[in-house]
């Protein structure tokens, strides 16, 4: 598989929706993610990343135009241990509970299925990122329905062991705009990592498409200590 400039990709695609970024620095040092929201409604674009104890949740930027939480309020990202759980909906809370009871990830997203939001059926996309003893794999899903029927449910589930340094892995809700959105296809893209975590997070940040764009998370994990430092970026604030 080519590796594409993620940068490149965003700002070539107005309405990526909800995506999901893992991989391992260009240095080797660290594991990267980075999980961005889009919105076109104004429900849906009312919306700021804030920390939480084991990670980051969705808050209304302005709780007074707040008009549904359904599918929009959610806990994109959450520790369990040496496990970081990044997801685009509450199948977080899900993985994170199930995973505590010794389910595997792919285990207890058999428990979930893509979004009810007709006619869209938007996916449910998911990354897990082990990091301990100095050792680091990760893996990605989505749930999605085949291609647009929500009578069947497809899941596909892609693991990485030791990854190489300076490589990610991107995959997004929807592979452009349109009525209804069209869901994503294949298996996620193989991008660059950069050593600077402030480097990644400009980059996407301003890759992303103006109008639409909402908030961006970014975490570099230590892969030795597991010391882990975060960027949050919102368009919006409270």
């Amino acid at each position: 598989m080519n590796t594409i400039d993620i940068y490149e990709e965003l700002k070539s695609n107005s309405y990526p929706g909800r995506g999901i970024v893992i991989g391992k620095s260009a240095d080797g040092k660290n594991a990267v993610t980075a999980y961005f929201i889009m919105g076109r409604s104004v429900n849906s674009r009312n919306r700021v990343f804030t920390e939480t104890e084991d990670g980051i949740k969705t808050e209304a930027a302005d709780p007074g135009k707040l008009s549904d939480p359904h599918l929009i309020i959610y806990s994109p990202v959450r520790v369990l241990g040496n496990k970081t759980i990044v997801t685009n909906g509450d199948q977080t809370d899900t993985i994170y509970e199930l995973m505590d009871k010794q389910q595997t990830f792919e285990q207890s997203l058999r428990t979930r299925e893509y979004e009810d939001d007709a006619p869209n059926y938007t996916p449910r996309i998911s990354g897990i990122m082990h990091v301990g003893e100095g050792k680091y794999n990760y893996a990605m899903s989505i749930l999605k329905s085949a291609d647009g029927d929500p009578d069947c449910v497809e899941r596909f589930t892609f693991t990485y062991s030791n990854p190489i340094a300076g490589t990610g892995h991107f995959i997004h809700t929807y592979m452009g705009d349109g009525s209804p959105l069209p869901s994503f296809e294949g298996e996620p893209k193989k991008v660059s990592i950069p050593d600077d975590i402030e480097e990644f997070t400009k980059g996407l940040w301003e890759s992303l498409n103006e109008d639409n764009k909402v908030s961006l998370f970014v975490r570099y994990i230590d892969i030795e200590t597991g010391k882990a430092v975060s960027k949050i970026v919102n368009k919006y604030s409270k």
